[in-house]
């Protein structure tokens, strides 16, 4: 891409400044809407943006925003900045650096919604991240670009900062409503939905950061400016977050459909020391392991091609294992973290997550026994579908997988003779 249309903050210096985020025409989006535009429209412009959530689901936001309750408030926003995926950290770069039109987007979103207060829940370790928002929302309070009737209108909008515990299952959206209202961490029974039923039992939209941050040029530039960028079904520009085995790691915005190959080897830098590629999490640890073969490292970058090709797209966390690194051992890693970080509410996450664990201490002391592949692989099978949230099926698929593309690298960890076994 020639120009940046969310990291911006890398072709205009000292964008996290307000009076430069003004200068380049920050906030006018906003204040186009608030005083030309109703809630409805905005909704159908972001409906034919094709936007879709930038969390790892892909849902269509305009089609999200639609199924508020009508006549049911208050209502509100939640800005979901609990960014936990292992690989990705797309979310900090842009509220460090870029913040202000992620919160011009949080006001967007609630003026749609119509909601009066807008929050922003950031994960537990973005303390010093969280206080510097703060700053900048009181920054906003003092221009009037946020607090009662904005521009002249009677739309009024107060925006908070929640920081949370440090739980990757809070990044789940019903989990985050518990702990912004002080419970525990907990995924919801679904229905009712947080369109319904969200924070205090009322309509409420959640988007993450990026999605939200896509708002202000949508609006600005208008939803067929924004749809000629990307695919036909994933439509815009997206922040792949690429770590692992490269020469560059670091976050790279590119169109939706952009290669694995290019992304790895024209903008991350190939792989260090010449080696080949063995593997590809392309959704950090929440999707299927894909082997590098020629046919995915052609594979374009959208929600309907990792599809295609057995795995998903997710947040977009691409993580690239070379030719050295013992997938048996990466998936023991993910499985570890999982294992911490269920919330214990599932039994089969739960549970099959600390047998899979222990599987997996097994097989990295190279003392397993050969029929504990297919045990590893069953437990995983027995999580699929079974559980309250994403995260017991994020585990599961992440074994599964690679027991069926990479079995050969399970192989070697097991031991033939069952006396040499512990």
């Amino acid at each position: 891409m020639t120009e940046h249309v969310i990291l911006r903050h890398r072709d205009i210096e000292g964008l996290d400044q307000l009076d430069t985020y003004l200068e380049n025409g920050g906030y006018k989006a906003f204040e186009s809407i608030v005083r030309k535009k109703s809630p409805q429209q905005v909704i159908d412009e972001v409906k034919k943006s094709g936007l879709r959530g930038r969390g790892g689901a892909g849902f269509p936001a305009g089609v999200k925003w639609s199924f508020l309750t009508p006549d049911v408030f208050p209502r509100y926003v939640v800005a979901n900045a609990d960014e936990s995926e292992p690989g990705t950290f797309k979310d900090r770069e842009i509220m460090e650096r870029n913040p202000f039109q992620f919160l011009e987007g949080v006001a967007i979103c609630a003026y749609a919604a119509q909601a009066n207060v807008a929050y922003i829940y950031c994960r537990g370790e973005f303390w010093d991240l969280t206080q510097e928002l703060d700053r900048k929302i009181e920054e906003l309070h003092e221009r009037g670009l946020l607090g009662k009737k904005l521009f002249g209108s009677k739309y009024s909008l107060e925006m908070f900062t929640h920081l949370g515990a440090g739980a990757y299952i809070c990044g789940e959206e019903t989990a985050l409503l518990e702990s912004l209202e002080g419970k525990l961490g907990q995924p919801r029974l679904r229905p009712p939905f947080p369109a319904a039923e969200g924070l205090y039992a009322k309509p409420t939209v959640v988007n993450n950061v990026e999605t939200l941050t896509n708002l202000p040029p949508i609006i600005s530039r208008g939803a067929k400016w924004y749809s000629s960028i990307g695919t036909e079904k994933s439509t815009g520009p997206k922040v792949f977050s690429v770590s692992g085995n490269v020469n560059h790691p670091g976050n790279y915005e590119l169109p939706f459909g952009t290669t694995f190959r290019e992304l790895i080897y024209e903008h991350a830098g190939g792989i260090p020391n010449g080696l080949a590629i063995k593997a590809i999490l392309p959704a950090g640890a929440s999707a299927p392991i894909l082997p590098a073969t020629d046919e995915v490292l052609d594979t374009g970058m959208d929600y309907e091609s990792l599809s295609a090709v057995g795995s998903s797209l997710g947040s977009a966390s691409i993580v690239v294992i070379d030719e050295t690194v013992d997938i048996a051992w990466v998936e023991s890693k993910i499985t570890d973290f999982f294992e911490h970080e269920s919330c214990g509410k599932c039994t089969p996450c739960r549970d099959g997550t600390y047998w899979m664990k222990h599987i997996f201490d097994r097989l990295m002391d190279d003392t397993a026994q050969p029929h504990e592949i297919d045990l590893l692989h069953s437990v995983g099978i027995g999580i699929q579908g079974k559980c309250l949230c994403a995260l017991g099926d994020f585990a599961a698929l992440a074994v599964t997988s690679a027991v069926e593309r990479f079995r050969p690298e399970f192989e070697l960890h097991v031991v033939e003779d069952s006396s040499k076994a512990a």
